[in-house]
């Protein structure tokens, strides 16, 4: 079992920055793959970016240049930077944790956090 609690979400302006965490506990954290996903009222939860436990990041393409994860395995931590942020970031932000496939599907993390909101005013 593996929980997640994350944090770090707020208001921000237009083309402001943001820094989730996301505190993990439980199983072997560090061989696990990590995502972030995000929901907004009315759509689908998207992925955003995952890492792998050697460290290789992937991003969505409307994130990609603007958001960076990272993980601090000694720190049971996920991060999620976010930089010139846009009203359409906003969402609720979720982290997730998978032990066997890496994607940003949400169907292959087994573990997920209770989200923290992220809203961008224009």
């Amino acid at each position: 079992q593996v929980q997640l609690v994350e944090s770090g979400g707020g208001s921000v302006q237009s083309g402001g920055s943001l820094r989730l965490s996301c505190a993990v506990s439980g199983d072997t954290y560090s061989s696990y793959c990590m995502g972030w996903f995000r929901q907004a009222p009315g759509k689908e939860r998207e992925g955003v970016a995952f890492i792998t436990s050697r460290g290789t990041a992937r991003y969505a393409d409307s994130v990609r240049g603007r958001f960076t994860i990272s993980r601090d395995n000694a720190k049971d931590t996920l991060y999620l930077q976010m930089n010139s942020l846009r009203p359409e970031d906003t969402a609720m932000y979720y982290c997730a944790a998978g032990p066997l496939r890496c994607s940003l599907l949400p169907s292959d993390y087994d573990y997920w956090g209770q989200g923290t909101q992220v809203t961008v005013s224009s």
